[in-house]
């Protein structure tokens, strides 16, 4: 038997994050419609986890069509939603315990490929318990998808959740694999199935409004300066948006502590242009003979 107290302070911290993230999720879904803007959706999600006792963990990522993470408005985005497949992906914090989530909502009229993301991340959280080989949730979401005739995107995954770190181990494939990690009671996950009827490999955008800290060193230009002391109070480790910064001219600030390797960028990842990518996600417990869902 394990000896991890899922009723310990740091679990009630990731359940709550889930608890505020159920709720943003649902609000934001009621709000997406044709001509509905992208910008005041993500500032209405974000504004309503901090109401809540939360944080963002990263930006709000809206995701459309081949589009499959990483894309969030700019600061004076104009963006509306069109009759298209969006992907919205939410992250939530308390005290840097960390709960993610994500959901399609399709205004394109792909419904299968939908459900095919969706079922694949119910196969997968049907199979969760402790001593499970993430290799097997991999084929399961793999076949699931191959199952609706489609693509699982093969080179993004699922995740572990840690404290102030939004990727940790292990990976949860989407896909079969030779090697995997066994599950152990008390780890945290995210399952994240990407289904496309594209080939299945997203490849970089030259886009990024996304940004997190690699580490800590002093700069010389005092506008850098300044926008690296706002992430390391604000934001830590866990990613931040241009649009989060205080700075008069915050791209020329990143761009240096870019070139100083303080920061790395997140681009776009996208398939194909004319394919559509949907995702499902939801953060779990692992329990001895099953999981916890936190973000239902």
């Amino acid at each position: 038997m394990s000896d991890v107290d899922l009723d310990s302070e740091q679990y009630q911290k990731h359940r709550e994050a889930g608890e505020i993230l159920a709720t943003v999720r649902e609000e934001a879904v009621d709000r997406i419609e044709v001509g509905a803007s992208h910008l005041e959706l993500v500032e209405h999600v974000e504004d309503r986890i901090r109401e809540l006792g939360g944080q963002p963990a990263f930006p709000m990522n809206i995701s459309i069509d081949e589009e499959a993470a990483h894309a969030t408005p700019c600061i004076d985005d104009d963006s509306t939603f069109g009759e298209e497949m969006i992907n919205i992906d939410i992250g939530v914090a308390v005290d840097g315990w960390l709960a993610d989530s994500a959901i399609t909502v399709d205004l394109s009229g792909n419904d299968e490929l939908v459900e095919a993301s969706a079922e694949a991340l119910e196969a997968a959280i049907d199979t969760i318990e402790a001593g499970v080989d993430t290799a097997l949730l991999g084929d399961i979401i793999g076949r699931t998808i191959n199952g609706y005739g489609y693509n699982p995107v093969v080179n993004l995954t699922g995740h572990g959740l840690g404290h102030w770190e939004q990727h940790t181990t292990p990976n949860i494939p989407n896909r079969k694999v030779p090697q995997g990690t066994t599950l152990e009671v008390g780890d945290v996950v995210a399952i994240e199935p990407f289904a496309t009827d594209g080939g299945g490999k997203v490849k970089e955008g030259s886009d990024e409004e996304i940004f997190a800290l690699d580490q800590e060193k002093s700069i010389r230009d005092r506008q850098a300066r300044e926008v690296l002391k706002q992430i390391t109070d604000e934001f830590r480790t866990l990613p931040f948006a241009t649009r989060w910064l205080d700075a008069s001219r915050p791209k020329l600030a990143l761009r240096r502590l870019k070139q100083q390797n303080i920061i790395h960028g997140y681009p776009v990842l996208k398939e194909q242009p004319g394919y559509y990518v949907s995702q499902k996600e939801h953060t779990v417990i692992v329990t001895e003979d099953g999981c916890e869902v936190t973000t239902r």
